[in-house]
């Protein structure tokens, strides 16, 4: 019992150690309310996200209205190659498009098939295409769709928050940027702390929650605490 206890409790010192909180406080990036009431409220500015391009991809699910031209008018899904076909269109490319390119695109075709002034509206009904992947030490790893609003944050509470053996400062996002693969180290216990913002993640972004040996240590530690004689109080970060 003494050699186990012997080994362990240095252990426990060192897990013990690391404990700790950094108070709150202002910075160039972040204004505390300290005894002021309630916070301000948003203006309506705040309340509207930068509109970020959704592109159509392989089985993405689209309507495509023809305006006066109803049999021409239908919900498609994208097939596995990311083209569609349609009656005096064909099949046409859609993969990598905007809704809004792919209607220009089918615009154009129908002006070479006779068709005046032909109005097309292409709206993305759901989308298997543009997802991020959130992998590591979360409670749920898997692909998650991507919107306009979503941030590192939000892709992470998608995948259920961080695990029992997460570590909060060592979170990976990896990403192409212009045909080069990137990758950015963040700390989403500062990004909760308000310390820097929350940064968005856009399609195909890989997430990476890092995983804590000393979290999984303590866990081992706790239990085989009933071998020991006396109880233990540990705090790990």
């Amino acid at each position: 019992m003494r050699v186990v206890a012997a080994i362990l409790l240095p252990v426990a010192l060192a897990l013990s150690a690391c404990a700790g909180g950094n108070r709150l406080e202002s910075t160039a990036s972040l204004t505390v309310v300290k005894d002021a009431g309630e916070l301000p409220a948003p203006q309506r500015s705040d309340l509207v996200v930068a509109d970020r391009p959704s592109l159509i991809g392989p089985l993405d699910t689209i309507s495509v209205d023809v305006f006066g031209l109803p049999d021409l008018s239908r919900e498609m899904q994208v097939d596995a190659s990311g083209r569609i076909a349609m009656p005096l269109v064909g099949t046409i490319d859609a993969r990598g498009k905007t809704a809004d390119e792919l209607s220009r695109s089918i615009e154009a075709v129908l002006r070479r098939r006779y068709v005046r002034d032909p109005q097309v509206t292409i709206n993305i009904k759901s989308s298997v295409s543009q997802v991020v992947t959130v992998d590591g030490a979360v409670v749920e790893p898997g692909l998650y769709p991507v919107t306009n609003q979503m941030t590192l944050m939000r892709a992470i509470a998608s995948a259920k928050g961080v695990s029992d053996f997460g570590k909060l400062d060592d979170v990976v996002i990896l990403r192409t940027v212009d045909g080069k693969r990137m990758a950015g180290l963040y700390n989403i216990g500062a990004i909760r702390r308000g310390y820097y913002g929350d940064p968005p993640i856009f399609a195909n972004d890989v997430i990476i929650v890092g995983d804590s040996p000393a979290r999984r240590l303590f866990r081992d530690f706790v239990s085989l605490a009933p071998l020991l004689a006396a109880p233990l109080v540990a705090i790990v970060n």
